[in-house]
């Protein structure tokens, strides 16, 4: 008995070959593409959201009488009633509700990450994450006029929802897309979907009060509170720099997140450029709006919408050939006659 290996670095592949008496066979491992890398990435993101609720205060009844009811303030009647509702069976049950929180989104990051399970935990994210952006997030503050995408409007949850979609390991029949993320539902329907989302972004920029002079300073300035030392510089700096400046940085900033939005609609190039924008600008969020998720504060549930805006934007990247724009769908450990 014998057993070879071949390794191609043009191809990222590897070739393993073990004659047996009456067989022959080769396994071929495929370098994983574009997509799985994003899925990875995804399973990634829920494993930690799973470890952060493992913290010491989501399993005390202030997770359920304090934290909950406050995304309730503001919202219809017939949104924060279940809110409240939740927040008070949380309260009662705080122990075994956390565990389970904490479980569900651990079970979503491995089921992501093992492709045997990837569409059921795709699909079990996208459920999860629409509960939680009612019960967790009170929708994210569309409805009670608070939102703002400085600090993670209109939800965290929906990108990991939209992620999910697009990120669907099917491919959809047609032309060869030019972007991952349109691998699964075509450039028509990613396109609109990118719109959507910043456009809604665009919009909640300017909502209300977040155009006010001393809005956008009020909000990064709150950020500093509870945060560790240098962290709460760095969001008192910030704030200073738009104190009593926040109409006009609001504009500026609406209007950068429409050419955004509008982004995937043009040439490669200025695409890529804008989408570049766009990860400055979700860092920037992340740092100075959601204050890194307020992981620091040992009360953050997840990462906030900053990294997730930033992996939707690897997934729009136009490439500049098609033989890269979608790589060979076979990226795991794959048996072949020979």
């Amino acid at each position: 008995m014998s057993s070879d290996a071949m390794f191609s670095g043009a191809s990222g592949t590897i070739a393993f070959r073990s004659p047996v008496a009456g067989a022959t066979s080769t396994q071929v491992w495929t370098r994983p593409d574009g997509r799985r890398m994003l899925q990875l990435g995804l399973a990634a993101i829920w494993l930690l959201d799973g470890i952060l609720q493992l913290q010491a205060y989501f399993f005390t009844k202030a997770f359920g009488t304090q934290f909950i009811p406050a995304v309730a303030q503001g919202n219809p009647s017939i949104i924060a009633r279940p809110i409240n509702w939740s927040g008070a069976t949380i309260a009662h049950h705080a122990l075994v509700a956390d565990a389970m929180f904490a479980v569900i989104q651990i079970a979503i990051g491995f089921g992501i990450a093992w492709r045997p399970t990837l569409k059921v935990a795709l699909g079990t994210s996208i459920a999860w994450a629409l509960g939680v952006w009612w019960m967790g997030e009170g929708l994210g503050g569309v409805l009670n006029g608070v939102a703002n995408p400085v600090n993670g409007a209109p939800g965290a949850v929906m990108i990991y929802a939209l992620l999910a979609v697009l990120l669907w390991p099917r491919d959809h029949s047609g032309p060869t897309p030019s972007f991952v993320a349109a691998r699964t539902v075509g450039e028509p329907v990613a396109k609109a979907l990118w719109l959507v989302l910043w456009g809604s972004l665009s919009y909640f920029a300017v909502l209300g009060s977040n155009r006010s002079p001393q809005g956008l300073y009020d909000m990064i300035a709150g950020m500093a509170s509870g945060e560790p030392g240098w962290l709460s510089r760095i969001d008192k700096h910030a704030a200073s720099l738009v104190n009593h400046q926040g109409s006009a940085v609001t504009v500026v900033l609406a209007i950068l997140l429409g050419m955004i939005a509008i982004g995937v609609y043009l040439p490669a190039p200025v695409t890529n450029a804008l989408l570049a924008v766009g990860m400055v600008l979700s860092f920037l969020f992340w740092v100075l709006g959601e204050a890194f998720g307020t992981l620091f504060t040992a009360s953050g549930t997840d990462l906030n919408s900053g990294p997730l805006l930033i992996l939707l934007s690897v997934a729009y990247w136009k490439y500049t050939s098609s033989s890269e724009s979608v790589p060979n769908p076979n990226s795991d450990l794959v048996s072949q006659g020979a």
